[in-house]
């Protein structure tokens, strides 16, 4: 434990109803799978504890903010950790006695208490707070965090915070945005979507959102910077709006969120689908990274996208691990 990045939790705030701003409480109870007991923000959802460094509400306080605890809408505040730069499925162990040697505590000297795994960084600001009109900014989109709770317990101000890097063989983690117009209006059921899930859960992949959307770029864009960004997945994979309709605006959407290209996965899948349809020419999918998130266009029916990641599937994972660190290059 003593060679971990740690901190100390400073306040804890809650609030019964959306909307309003929290206040603090002198302790509180973390439920699994739920979040804070009283707080109205805790669900069965990924974004069921909001936290925020104490450093950066007090450097915002120097620029001449006036902004009390809970302010952000965050419910734990600690000292000694920066959130932001840390990774999405990183845990967080909430506990007593971190530095204290005691053979009652066990080798690490830490009773730990509750457990939570950061889900998101950051959060889009769709309507600016009342913090943002009176400043011009506010710290919470790009400084605050969001986790799930794995393990309950009662927490407290003074309690010690540790945090655990993500291991390196964890799963991958992905998200699946089906582009169809008559899809997202109620007119036609979203096969291809549930089918390139059931297939990335066959082979361990971590399925976190699974989005339909209608065929416009916006929305896309938008959607893939945060999946990326925020969520920080391994792979994103959309299906739909490939063709030479005016409408199919996805491959110009990936290449847009793109810093790089990797375009021969698209080109791969083309030319495997060559092999079952002359179609396939027709196809404009492109693949490409931003940051370390890989997005790659599948067609749009449920056979091609099953065709397509049943080729795919079976190399993908040394892709992703050289992406994220997890794996080395390969020259063979």
């Amino acid at each position: 434990m003593s060679n971990r990045v740690c901190g100390v939790v400073k306040q804890i705030c809650i609030s019964s109803s959306r909307g309003t701003q929290k206040s603090p409480v002198e302790k509180a109870v973390l439920r699994k799978d739920w979040g804070l007991e009283g707080d109205a923000h805790a669900g069965n959802w990924h974004r069921q504890i909001s936290l925020i460094s104490e450093e950066k509400i007090q450097a915002f306080r120097e620029q001449g903010a006036q902004v009390l605890p809970g302010a952000f809408g965050e419910n734990i505040i600690v000292s000694g950790i920066d959130f932001s730069a840390l990774e999405v499925g990183t845990h967080l162990l909430f506990g007593k006695d971190l530095e204290t040697r005691d053979e009652s505590l066990g080798a690490q000297g830490f009773l730990q208490v509750a457990e939570l795994e950061m889900t998101q960084i950051g959060k889009e600001c769709h309507s600016h707070c009342a913090i943002f009109q009176q400043m011009g900014d506010c710290i919470m989109p790009r400084e605050g965090v969001f986790a799930r709770v794995l393990e309950g317990g009662e927490i407290c101000p003074g309690m010690q915070v540790c945090v655990v890097p993500p291991k390196e063989d964890r799963p991958f983690t992905a998200a699946v945005i089906t582009l169809s117009d008559k899809g997202a209006r109620g007119e036609r059921e979203d096969e291809s979507g549930p089918k390139i899930t059931g297939l990335l859960e066959q082979e361990g992949y971590q399925v976190v959102e699974q989005i339909l959307l209608p065929d416009e770029r916006q929305a896309l864009e938008s959607h893939l910077i945060r999946l990326a960004d925020s969520r920080q997945v391994n792979v994103i994979f959309t299906t739909g709006g490939t063709g030479f309709s005016v409408r199919d605006i996805t491959p110009e959407a990936t290449i847009a969120v793109c810093d790089r290209m990797a375009n021969g996965i698209a080109e791969a899948i083309r030319g495997y689908s060559l092999q079952i349809t002359p179609r396939a020419m027709f196809s404009r999918a492109v693949s490409g990274i931003r940051k370390k998130t890989l997005i790659v266009n599948l067609p749009g029916s449920p056979k091609a996208v099953t065709e397509a990641l049943m080729f795919l599937l079976p190399h993908l994972g040394h892709g992703l691990g050289v992406l994220r660190g997890s794996e080395g290059e390969c020259g063979r």
